[in-house]
């Protein structure tokens, strides 16, 4: 068994910004020589996540207008009142993704389904430079 740990650098927008991160992982992966395994994908910070979708404009288009439904931008947030950097939103929609996914590998490639590629999804209220910690563990 054999652990490789690696990171990605992504410029991002916020506000609901989504990357493709799955040809960029799969990259890593294929640097790294392994066949079969896991590999997490982890976004350090508390205003953006990791996920799976359906990576295509309606799907992107569709995510963020739910995220600005259930947790709002334009609404007070006790977080705002405390530090007044106005991104209490992301905070809490950041939360609600999670920071972190694992995916199964085998013959060289990640085990995901057709239609399925893994994305960073940048909640904060402007532009920021992201790092994406990967952590692959196979043979």
């Amino acid at each position: 068994m054999k652990v490789f740990s690696d990171s990605l650098a992504i410029p991002t927008e916020g506000f609901n910004d989504m990357t493709d991160l799955t040809p960029l992982i799969s990259e890593k992966l294929a640097s790294h020589g392994l066949s079969a395994g896991l590999v997490n994908v982890f976004v350090p910070g508390s205003t953006a996540g990791v996920t799976t979708i359906e990576y295509e404009p309606g799907v992107i288009e569709d995510f963020s207008r739910l995220m600005d439904k259930i947790i709002p931008g334009n609404i007070p947030y006790n977080h705002d009142r405390r530090w007044g950097d106005g991104n209490g939103f992301s905070h809490v929609r950041a939360s609600l993704l999670g920071p972190s996914l694992t995916i199964p590998f085998s013959g060289g490639r990640l085990n995901l389904g057709t239609w399925q590629q893994v994305v960073l999804v940048d909640f904060d209220n402007g532009p920021r430079n992201r790092s994406v910690l990967l952590q692959f563990l196979g043979e």
